[in-house]
């Protein structure tokens, strides 16, 4: 592989040091790109120049990050100080523009020290090359005294023409996403789901819907829970990883401006209910996978117990207790995934959070949890400990009050005080409140509410599952289904069931096959393609290709779905089946053989008859009534909007 070498030189005088030496943990990680740091002479007044030749492609709205593309591609961020983000420009005064061509060594900015160091903040500069992983083979870093526009870093480049073909294809994918929904400067902040983008954008007015609905590669946007949302499917990992490279630090846009569109078009109320439903979705998303397999897994244990197979597994045996326990962990520790995932949303430190969840799962407090110990009593009110393994809401609450803390604690301790005591400091008093306050009063909340809807859903019987059934995949077209989530988790977690589940299981399998029945019947191969690989995609639980796909852009087929999953709930629940796990839809079988009790297979009978009457009846009804190849596509099935919705 042929190599280019490219000098990046010192922006200024001062002793430079490698990245992981630095105070800023997310810099330090490499999280960011690979770098160097330099610690500026103590003056007042500093010029900083640029490292590399290149073309100024953002200048942050506050004015401590500049942002350098060089003819070879390589993208590097010129970080001055750590967290002065939040000096709002005042310490800075930039000397170049965006769009500007810059030799290196030339002035781009004057920083002035003193401003920074009365705030008790770091006047450290990084530099940083945001795209190293793709670009950079080698960083040698020379780690001396030196003095402005000294050689300090070799950097060798990549052949470009080793670059794989998908990467390309995602790059170029999140560059149209990005400037169809306005821009960078539009974007105030960006997450994923399994299958869509979820944006918050500053006016979704700049963005460009019908545009961004022909993107190669976007299967449909929408408008829901103050998010704009844009619908990818199985590869939007891969297209968020490259959306997030389009951005850059989060830091350097301009995040503390105010979402004018949404203040101004929505009450107070509707603001509160999609800033919930967005925190929900961060929080529950990145664990759904985990929790998912781990349903799957007791399951299949379970299914290996019953004497009908032969008993191929004894729930005693070493190899049982071992996979039971592998199963089990991503339970037993949610508090500490949920409050890792909760603090990434809210950009707040998820380690903090991760040993608050720590806390709440540590063994003692379990074992005292279990036996309601009491911690103290004032007058005639005892506070007892609750065991929070398996939960969620109190970690998701903890999560919010240790970004409030740690905050403030960020504003008023010392900077050097700030790597150990602030952490310290919040571990200590979020925990305190959590196992004394929000904790018992929240977990008490959440299992009741869990435990009342387990009670109306199986009391409902028949009629129950025809309504929820009928009618769940509206959520999923809104994105609305991720304040069910959660609730289901609880279920799962308090009660080890979810008759709630069980029906929700059988939309998924009633949108497959209505997908299917397109697949097989039209004679577009695109339309098969895209028809069999979203049929694949509901069997294994996730809705949206098929519905975004073809269901919801040929009416028709969404309200076949909607009568089969209808059909199916109502067997669901006239036989009062139940699920053992999170996985829904045909993969999840395995979640419906009860793992205390492998023998009782009510629950399984009830989900195999309900899938089959749910996959005939909607396919059926998609092959006489829902679907001919020479309908019209793109029509949608128009539906009230649910509270919250803009």
């Amino acid at each position: 592989m042929t190599k280019k070498n490219v000098a990046i030189l010192a922006p200024s005088d001062g002793k430079v040091i490698p990245l992981c030496a630095t105070n800023d943990k997310v810099f330090a990680s490499g999280t960011m790109g690979d770098g160097f740091g330099l610690q500026p002479i103590d003056v007042n007044k500093i010029q900083v120049v640029a490292p590399v030749s290149g073309k100024i492609t953002m200048i942050a709205s506050t004015k401590h990050a500049i942002g350098i593309t060089t003819p070879n591609g390589l993208e590097v961020l010129i970080h001055m100080g750590i967290d002065t983000v939040k000096l709002n420009g005042d310490a800075f005064d930039i000397k170049c523009k965006v769009g500007e061509n810059i030799k290196a060594g030339a002035p781009i900015a004057m920083m002035n020290l003193d401003i920074i160091k009365s705030h008790h903040l770091s006047d450290m500069i990084l530099v940083i090359i945001t795209n190293s992983t793709d670009k950079i083979t080698a960083l040698n870093i020379s780690e001396k005294e030196v003095s402005v526009g000294d050689f300090v870093v070799d950097a060798s480049i990549k052949d470009l023409k080793k670059k794989q073909k998908s990467k390309k294809n995602y790059d170029e994918m999140a560059k149209q996403i990005v400037q169809l929904v306005g821009g960078k400067q539009n974007i105030s902040s960006v997450i994923h789901c399994i299958t869509r983008l979820r944006f918050y954008l500053k006016d979704e007015k700049k963005a460009q819907t019908e545009k961004l609905k022909d993107v190669t590669g976007v299967i449909d946007v929408i408008k829901a829970s103050g998010q704009y949302q844009v619908v990818i499917g199985n590869d939007v990992t891969n297209v968020f990883d490259a959306v997030m490279k389009q951005l850059g630090p989060l830091e350097a846009m301009d995040e503390n401006q105010e979402v004018d569109t949404e203040k101004q078009n929505t009450n107070l109320v509707k603001r509160a209910f999609n800033e919930l439903i967005g925190f929900i979705t961060g929080s529950m998303s990145p664990v759904i996978g985990v929790i998912a397999a781990s349903g799957i897994i007791k399951g299949i244990l379970a299914l290996l117990t019953l004497p009908q197979l032969g008993a191929i597994l004894k729930p005693t045996s070493t190899i049982y207790l071992t996979i039971s326990s592998i199963a089990d962990s991503a339970f037993f520790f949610l508090p500490i995934l949920v409050g890792y995932a909760a603090a990434k949303k809210l950009g707040s430190d998820p380690i903090v959070a991760a040993v608050i969840g720590g806390v709440l799962t540590y063994p003692q407090i379990i074992e005292w949890g279990k036996s309601f110990k009491t911690m103290f009593a004032i007058g005639n009110l005892n506070f007892e400990f609750l065991n929070y393994a398996y939960s969620i809401f109190p970690m998701i609450v903890a999560a919010w009050l240790a970004k409030i803390i740690g905050n403030w604690f960020k504003k008023h301790l010392p900077s050097y005080l700030q790597m150990i005591f602030n952490p310290l400091f919040t571990i200590l008093i979020v925990s305190a409140i959590t196992l004394v306050i929000t904790g018992p009063v929240i977990q008490g909340a959440a299992n009741g509410i869990a435990n009342f809807i387990n009670w109306l859903v199986q009391a409902s019987g028949w009629l129950g599952g025809f309504v929820i059934g009928g009618l769940y995949q509206l959520l999923v077209i809104f994105g609305l289904h991720w304040g069910v989530v959660p609730l289901v988790a609880q279920q799962i977690a308090q009660t080890h069931q979810s008759a709630l589940n069980a029906i929700i299981s059988v939309t998924m399998v009633a949108q497959g096959a209505a997908v299917l029945a397109v697949a097989i019947k039209s004679k577009k191969s695109e339309m098969k393609e895209l028809g069999f690989a979203a049929a694949i995609s509901a069997f294994c639980g996730v809705t949206e290709p098929a519905i975004y796909g073809i269901n919801l852009r040929f009416k028709k087929v969404f309200v076949s779905g909607l009568i089969g999953s209808a059909v199916g709930g109502l067997i669901t629940g006239l036989m009062h089946g139940t699920m053992f796990g999170f996985t829904g839809s045909l993969i999840g079988f395995s979640s419906f053989f009860n793992p205390a009790h492998p023998t009782q297979l009510n629950s399984f009978y009830a989900f195999l008859i309900s899938s089959i009457a749910a996959i005939i009846v909607s396919f059926l009804v998609t092959w006489f009534w829902g679907y001919k190849d020479n309908m019209k596509i793109g029509q949608k099935v128009k539906q009230k909007k649910a509270p919250g919705i803009e």
